[in-house]
């Protein structure tokens, strides 16, 4: 009996050594790092490592894009001179409404006969020269003056609504990369946990390697795909503060569900419709109105300005002799030149030509932007109302294939089909939400309205 039990506890211990190294060569190897590993992204990213999902930011302020566009503003050359044109607008409206046509002159003269024969002789004289206005000239200098002024307030806003155009684009596009961010991060989040599913079940027999193979493949191509999207974030962000000068909010959790969009204008119909409202066309008017007004300041501008002299005189012609006081009053009058009074008439009409012939291509042009911007905004509307559908289907079978896949009743391969469909879905889902905030965002561009905050 003794020799009985100890033939079988060398077979018992030989039978264990054999079933371990059988169920050592069943165990699933470990992942080697790969390129996307050496991103600081997150711990996600770090071999070995799973990733959490994302913390809250319920309280978390939103950057909207009106603050975006207040803070581009103040760093524009245009805001920064605002000011000093405005002044000069103002001191050339003023030098417009002086009595004068140029600024006063004072002469003083002195006569002597000292170099000569010396007989004391004398002459002072002290006189002003008034220039006057041509018949016209005055009022028409006015005219012009004003016209240059309100220039000034109309190139200001062009260049807040240019701003505007700057700002959106990169706006629209750093929010897309944050959805696109933490969608690729939700995606591998995901992989992680359906890898660590597959590893049980592989070690527990339910699936072959090749299983787990397929789910570390499935891993390895949502870590590429957040090392592309934190790439695509980066250059967004970069492009976005070298625009605002802004620090951008750590957070990157944002949800596509709270886009801080824009409010949708009215519909407009045409260009017509919007009358002087735009920007670009209330600058070209007053181009057009400054060209104009210059025109007819230089029909009146037939000569060079006359002046009008008043002097008094105080001379005396010998040693002796007592000083006489004299006054003179005169004109000053020159002559016309016709071939420089038809120069600038000519140059001014010729600019007042341009500026109307540009103000009918800027309207056809708003008018193109509009019915694109309109098109682009129903077919954004109705990608939107799909792409949600589609998404919310997709939700819903994920949840069922996940359950069936756990029961043993699903294969992987469909599991992993089914997850790359639900994760298409969400991600045209998302897209949809930042395009139809780009197309109203566009179609107020077309409109030549400025960046507003939607009312909560």
């Amino acid at each position: 009996m003794p020799r009985i039990e100890r033939n079988l506890c060398i077979a018992l211990a030989v039978l264990g050594w054999s079933f371990g190294g059988a169920w050592a060569q069943l165990k699933p190897p470990q992942a080697a790092p790969g390129p996307a590993h050496a991103l600081n992204l997150a711990p996600a990213l770090q071999p070995g490592l799973h990733l959490a999902p994302p913390p809250t930011s319920a309280n978390t302020p939103v950057l909207t894009l009106t603050e975006v566009f207040d803070a581009a503003w103040q760093r524009q050359p245009e805001a920064r001179s605002l000011q000093a044109r405005q002044e000069a607008a103002a001191a050339r409206k003023e030098a417009a409404a002086s009595w004068t046509a140029e600024p006063v002159a004072l002469e003083l003269s002195g006569q002597t006969d000292q170099m000569n024969n010396n007989l004391g002789r004398r002459e002072y004289t002290a006189g002003v020269a008034v220039p006057l206005w041509l018949p016209n000239e005055r009022a028409r200098s006015m005219a012009v003056a004003e016209a240059e002024q309100r220039a000034t307030a109309s190139s200001t806003l062009l260049a807040q609504l240019q701003t505007a155009a700057e700002v959106r684009e990169a706006y629209w596009s750093w929010q897309s990369a944050r959805i696109g961010f933490v969608l690729a991060r939700e995606r591998l989040l995901n992989a992680q946990q359906l890898t660590a599913d597959v590893s049980r079940r592989v070690r527990a027999g339910d699936l072959a390697r090749a299983d787990q193979h397929q789910a570390e493949g499935a891993q390895a191509g949502a870590e590429a795909e957040l090392a592309e999207a934190s790439s695509a974030l980066a250059a967004a962000a970069q492009r976005l503060r070298a625009l605002s000068g802004l620090t951008l909010p750590a957070d990157i959790t944002a949800q596509s569900e709270a886009l801080p969009a824009e409010p949708a204008p009215e519909r407009v119909q045409d260009a017509a419709a919007l009358g002087d409202r735009h920007p670009a066309v209330i600058e070209w008017l007053n181009r057009a109105e400054i060209a104009r007004k210059a025109a007819e300041l230089a029909q009146a501008r037939t000569r060079a300005t006359p002046e009008l002299i008043l002097a008094t005189s105080r001379d005396r012609g010998a040693f002796g002799e007592n000083y006489q006081q004299s006054v003179t009053v005169g004109v000053r009058f020159p002559f016309g030149s016709d071939s420089r009074n038809r120069a600038s008439i000519a140059s001014a009409q010729a600019q007042a030509i341009e500026a109307e012939t540009q103000l009918t291509l800027e309207r056809d042009r708003i008018q193109a932007a509009l019915d694109s911007a309109q098109v682009r905004l129903e077919s954004a509307r109705t990608q939107l109302t799909a792409a949600e559908r589609r998404a919310q289907l997709a939700r819903e079978s994920r949840a069922f294939f996940e359950k069936s896949f756990r029961a043993g009743e699903t294969d992987l391969p469909t599991r992993l089909r089914i997850e790359l469909e639900a994760i298409a879905a969400e991600r045209q889902a998302a897209r949809s939400r930042v395009e139809l905030a780009t197309a109203i965002s566009a179609l107020r561009q077309a409109q030549g309205l400025l960046p507003q905050q939607s009312p909560q």
